[in-house]
C-alpha cells in the first residue's frame, strides 16, 4: 500500500508543479534573469545527471570505464564532431576499456 501512496503523492506533486507553471504571470517569464535561468537549467541538470551516473556507484565514488567514455566524448565535442560520432566514440572507448579488464 505504501507504493500506491508514493505514486499518488508523486502524481499530485506533478500536477501541482504543472499548475504552478500555468499560473505564473507572463510578465515574470519575460524578465531577462528568468529567461537566462530557464535556458541554463536543463544544461545544469543534464550535467549533474551525467556526473552522477558516471562517477557514482551507490554511495561510493568510482573511476572506471564510464569515465574513459565520458572523456572520449568530451574530446570529440571539443573537436566539434557530430553528435552521433560523439556517442560512438564514448561507446567504443567504454567498451574497449571494459574489454581490457577496466
Amino acid at each position: 500500500m505504501t507504493v500506491w501512496i508514493a505514486i499518488a503523492a508523486t502524481a499530485l506533486g506533478c500536477y501541482v508543479v504543472k499548475l504552478a507553471g500555468l499560473l505564473v504571470p507572463a510578465g515574470m517569464l519575460e524578465r531577462p534573469l528568468v529567461r537566462r535561468l530557464a535556458a541554463l537549467l536543463p544544461v545544469a541538470l543534464l550535467a549533474a545527471l551525467t556526473a552522477q551516473q558516471t562517477f557514482a556507484d551507490g554511495h561510493a565514488l568510482v573511476l572506471d570505464a564510464r569515465a574513459a567514455g565520458l572523456a572520449a566524448a568530451a574530446v570529440a565535442l571539443v573537436l566539434r564532431a557530430p553528435f552521433l560520432l560523439v556517442v560512438a566514440a564514448a561507446v567504443l572507448v567504454t567498451a574497449g576499456v571494459r574489454a581490457m579488464g577496466g
